[in-house]
């Protein structure tokens, strides 16, 4: 599978539509982890309930201008959230389906130096 397979994939719990992948996220793992070519493991999906779009980088929080598109596109991504990785049940033919009970999570993108990834 690629990645680019899941982007624009509708996702499903419990038999519903709940959204979009419009975001994969990625966190460095092994003790190469600061290394300019890491190894990367997926770390969860971001699901947009409103549009199947990019967030163009708007879910950072340093990431505000231009104002008038930062703020269109927050609106368009209102709801949004991320889903680990353990939290897909299936993905099939577009579309992933996400088990029972998964939990959100804030899809705001916090990238903090001092924090080390667990090695795989």
């Amino acid at each position: 599978m690629l990645l680019s397979d899941l982007i624009a994939s509708r996702a499903y719990a419990e038999g519903r539509r709940v959204g979009h992948v419009v975001d994969v996220r990625l966190v460095p793992v092994g003790p190469e982890f600061d290394q300019p070519m890491p190894k990367l493991r997926i770390h969860g999906l971001l699901i947009s309930p409103h549009t199947n779009s990019s967030t163009l980088g708007y879910e950072r929080p340093d990431v505000n201008s231009p104002s008038p598109i930062a703020a269109l596109d927050r609106w368009r991504h209102r709801d949004s959230f991320l889903v680990l990785w353990e939290d897909v049940e299936q993905i099939g033919d577009n579309e992933v389906t996400l088990r029972p009970g998964h939990s959100r999570y804030s899809p705001v993108l916090v990238r903090s130096a001092s924090v080390r990834p667990e090695f795989e």
